[in-house]
């Protein structure tokens, strides 16, 4: 989209119009009917086009081509030129999209004002688009431990190809951010990253968002789908997408083209999708909710995205992120992190997952004072944890224990928590608990705690088949 196209059957006013425009630096193609325009338009859409109303000789007049060249390159600004001139004309083709209508014989110094302005306004709004649809969430991904380093692998691999991903995962686990990280590291980095957050949307506009309008008052208006031309479309938690919906996604994916709602054109696109959810889809199709043809369409490559309890330590790299982040776009002060806040945070039960983390950060960061260290006492207390300094506040079950089991209950939660904290990393364990390492696997064995490869890690749990209990 370099260059002015010049549309009209006089090949004087064609040639003429081409000279001023390169005597101002521009550079133009001519065409003199409809099969010579659309077929330039086709070869590579101009920044700018100018037309004629009327064309002798011509499969389609000057409304016919604005038309399809607003339904199918709605970025390419149009400025019609007629001889034959008058407000009826003139109201239909702003109508239909056109920027501007200039009479014959036109003033030379209008004609590049309005030039001028059109591909403006066009540049602007292509950068503006642009931002809204790129949007401004993060690519980054931050940690280093062995669950993340296995999802990394799996997202380096999809970059390059056009296969489309469905990634799975709870919520707050950092889906978005994952499918962002395919995009810029894709060769469509530099297209549109589109999310349809399916949650969100009400089911009876969901096509009217994803396939846009047609109408006569209002003309053309692009849904996501369109914006999303050339780029990425993320489907973020399409369990939620309506089940009518679901039928005419999937001829989106077999076809790549769609009709928008109350339009008959057909419209073309060539988009890579990445979907999302926290759901289990095969009890979805089961349960009649969603339909087993898009799953399969979706599903090409599975990626799992792990929680944060299955990667507790990342927990530091990701506060140190999120503060630093909050400084840049609030100003909020950045605050080190205790040793004694990171243990805690290591420890803390997180179901929203990295959202949550990244929550809590933002909030300490607003409601604590001055630039000192994150301490533990800033940070919310567990509900069966928070009896005052110092002191433990037993839970229902545990205080109608003997003292033995109690302690074995304890010592149960007390290792699993720190073994997972760790990484599954037994030697790092034993070291911030203060045993020798054959000593605390000796432990570990007494109470029933085995450790087991999860999503590239290791993680510890209670075998219930082998808890060696004293007598």
């Amino acid at each position: 989209m370099s260059d002015i196209l010049i549309v009209d059957d006089e090949r004087d006013i064609r040639e003429l119009v081409s000279d001023i425009l390169e005597d101002e630096g521009y550079a133009t193609r001519l065409a003199g009917q409809s099969d010579e325009c659309m077929d330039a338009i086709r070869t590579e859409p101009p920044a700018l086009l100018i037309l004629d109303i009327w064309l002798k000789d011509s499969a389609m007049d000057g409304i016919d081509i604005l038309k399809t060249v607003k339904r199918e390159y709605p970025d390419v600004p149009v400025v019609i030129i007629s001889g034959h001139g008058n407000i009826e004309i003139a109201v239909a083709a702003i109508k239909q999209g056109a920027y501007d209508f200039i009479e014959k014989p036109f003033n030379i110094d209008q004609l590049l004002v309005v030039i001028r302005r059109a591909m403006e306004t066009s540049r602007l709004r292509r950068e503006n688009s642009t931002l809204r649809r790129r949007d401004a969430g993060s690519a980054e991904m931050v940690g280093s431990s062995a669950a993340f380093r296995t999802l990394v692998g799996q997202l380096d691999k999809v970059t390059k190809s056009n296969g489309r991903v469905m990634l799975t995962g709870a919520a707050g686990s950092g889906k978005e951010v994952a499918a962002r990280y395919i995009h810029a590291r894709s060769n469509r980095a530099s297209a549109p990253f589109v999310t349809v957050n399916c949650a969100s949307i009400e089911p009876e506009r969901m096509e009217d968002v994803l396939f846009g309008r047609e109408s006569s008052d209002r003309g053309i208006e692009k849904g996501l789908l369109e914006e999303a031309h050339g780029g990425v479309v993320y489907f973020d938690e399409v369990a939620d997408m309506p089940q009518g919906t679901q039928s005419k996604i999937l001829r989106v994916l077999v076809d790549q083209q769609f009709q928008r709602v109350g339009g008959s054109a057909r419209v073309r696109v060539d988009l890579r999708v990445i979907s999302s959810t926290n759901r289990d889809l095969e009890a979805e199709i089961r349960a009649g909710r969603f339909r087993q043809e898009l799953y399969h369409r979706l599903n090409v490559v599975p990626i799992q995205v792990p929680s944060l309890a299955d990667r507790r330590e990342d927990i530091p790299a990701l506060a140190t992120h999120f503060i630093k982040a909050c400084n840049a776009t609030q100003g909020l002060p950045i605050r080190p992190v205790s040793d004694e806040a990171v243990a805690l945070m290591q420890t803390m039960i997180w179901p929203g997952n990295v959202r949550q983390l990244k929550n809590l950060i933002e909030r300490v960061l607003i409601l604590g004072d001055g630039t000192g260290p994150i301490e533990a006492r800033e940070l919310p207390a567990d509900d069966e944890g928070g009896g005052g300094e110092g002191r433990v506040v037993l839970s229902g079950a545990m205080a109608t224990l003997p003292l033995r089991e109690a302690r074995e209950a304890f010592e149960r939660e007390y290792l699993l928590t720190q073994i997972n904290r760790f990484g599954g990393n037994i030697s790092r364990t034993a070291s911030f608990v203060g045993m020798e390492r054959s000593a605390l696997h000796r432990k570990l064995k007494s109470l029933g705690v085995v450790t087991s490869s999860k999503g590239g890690g290791r993680i510890a749990y209670v075998d219930e088949n082998d808890t060696a209990t004293a007598d």
